[in-house]
């Protein structure tokens, strides 16, 4: 079974840099991974994901030159690097994984999620 564990958030100021780590246990070759967010009473929104057989990425427009997802195979841990973050960014961020061929999703593996609080 797939096991996903997030550290990493917290809170800082507006500009500041911040790295997500996610601890990948269980997963199994040609398989995709990502991070996704959701802000207090909203849906779970889409940030970026990896084809971790090839390194073939998807970012949203909103973080695109600002955020960079990266993974570390010798220690099965998927980065995302956040850097100058904007009060818009603060969420609850999750890990996914699945075995489907599209970065998108769906989605059925997820970890229970790391906070990011930016202040102004």
């Amino acid at each position: 079974q797939v096991q996903l564990v997030e550290s990493g958030g917290g809170s800082v100021q507006t500009g500041a840099s911040l790295r997500l780590s996610c601890s990948a246990s269980g997963i199994v070759s040609g398989f995709n991974m990502g991070w996704f967010l959701q802000a207090p009473g909203k849906e779970r929104d889409f940030v970026v994901a990896i084809s971790c057989a090839v390194g073939v990425t998807n970012y949203t427009d909103a973080v695109k030159g600002r955020f960079t997802i990266a993974g570390d195979r010798s220690k099965t841990t998927l980065y995302l690097q956040m850097n100058s973050v904007k009060p818009e960014d603060t969420a609850v961020y999750y890990c996914v994984e699945d075995a489907s061929s599209g970065l998108r999703g769906p989605y059925h593996y997820w970890g229970r999620g790391t906070q990011v609080t930016v202040s102004s």
